[in-house]
C-alpha cells in the first residue's frame, strides 16, 4: 500500500451547516469545528480553508433579501452591517480553534477584496503562507450594491486558480455525501459514490434559511473544480478520521465528484 502523498495544496470548504447549528441564530457547532481544526493540525498539505455561514449569514440574508441585492422598499444597510459582523465573530472562532492547535492561519474576509457573486466575481484571491481562511461574506457589487458571495464559488476559484491544488474537499453535515434522495428518506445504500453532472438526484434545499444554493450548489462547482483535473470529493464532516483521508487522497466514504466529460 502507497503511503499518502506530501506536500501540495488541499482547499477544503467546512460547510456552514456543519460547523454551526444552521436554525439557531450565531449558534457554533464548537465540537465539530474543534475537531476540524485537530484534522488540519495533522496534515502536512497547505491548506485553504473555506467555511460557510450556517446560522451567522443565512438566516439574517434570508429576512432581508440580501442575496437579491439593494431593494428600495427594504431597509438592507443595517442587516448588511450586521451580517458581516456576524460573519467576523464566526471567522474569529474559527481563527482561534486553528490557532490553538498551533496552526499559523490567517483570515481574508471577502468583503475587504472582493466584489460580485457568483464564480465570476473579481478581486485577486489573497493567500497566507500558512493556512489561508476565507467565508461566504456580503460583498460589494457594481451592478447590485452588494450581494452574497458563496463559499461554493470561492471554493471553486482558490481550487482552480491558486498553483499546485491537487484536491477540493466538501465537509458537510448529516449526510456522508450526494445522495439519490432527500436525508429523511435516505438509506446506506442511497449514497452516491461517484457524481457527474448528468447524474440526477433529488436533493433537499432548507429555502427557509439558505441563500447560497445547497448541495446542488457544491455539485455544481464540484464538477467545474474536476473538469480542471483536479479531485473533489464531498465527505461527512462529523467524521474527523474520513476529512483527513479525503486530504491525503485514500479512499473514504463520500461522493467523488466527476465532470461530465470522465
Amino acid at each position: 500500500m502507497s503511503a499518502p502523498d506530501m506536500g501540495g495544496t488541499v482547499v477544503i470548504k467546512w460547510g456552514g451547516g456543519l460547523i454551526t447549528e444552521k436554525s439557531q441564530l450565531c449558534t457554533i457547532n464548537q465540537t465539530v469545528v474543534d475537531s476540524l481544526a485537530d484534522v488540519c493540525s495533522k496534515s502536512d498539505k497547505r491548506l485553504v480553508i473555506v467555511h460557510g455561514a450556517g446560522s451567522y449569514g443565512h438566516l439574517k440574508s434570508k429576512e432581508f433579501r440580501l442575496a437579491e441585492g439593494n431593494i428600495e422598499s427594504l431597509d438592507q444597510d443595517s442587516a448588511v452591517s450586521e451580517v458581516r459582523s456576524d460573519m467576523l465573530k464566526l471567522n474569529g472562532i474559527v481563527l482561534e480553534s486553528l490557532r490553538n492547535k498551533g496552526i499559523d492561519a490567517r483570515s481574508y474576509p471577502p468583503h475587504t477584496w472582493a466584489n460580485g457573486v457568483g464564480a465570476t466575481f473579481k478581486g485577486k484571491l489573497p493567500l497566507h503562507d500558512g493556512v489561508t481562511v476565507v467565508y461566504g461574506d456580503v460583498v460589494d457589487d457594481t451592478s447590485t450594491d452588494f450581494g452574497i458571495l458563496s463559499g461554493d464559488d470561492l471554493m471553486y476559484r482558490y481550487a482552480t486558480e491558486i498553483p499546485g491544488v491537487e484536491r477540493a474537499i466538501f465537509a458537510i453535515g448529516e449526510v456522508d455525501g450526494i445522495l439519490r434522495v432527500p436525508p429523511s428518506r435516505a438509506s446506506s445504500e442511497d449514497l452516491i459514490e461517484v457524481w457527474s453532472p448528468d447524474m440526477e438526484f433529488e436533493g433537499e434545499h432548507a429555502s427557509a434559511i439558505d441563500v447560497t444554493g445547497g448541495i446542488g450548489l457544491k455539485a455544481q462547482r464540484g464538477a467545474m473544480i474536476a473538469e480542471k483535473g483536479i479531485d473533489v470529493i464531498i465527505v461527512n464532516g462529523e467524521y474527523p478520521q474520513r476529512v483527513l483521508d479525503a486530504i491525503h487522497g485514500k479512499s473514504v466514504v463520500g461522493t467523488k465528484i466527476v465532470s461530465g466529460n470522465c
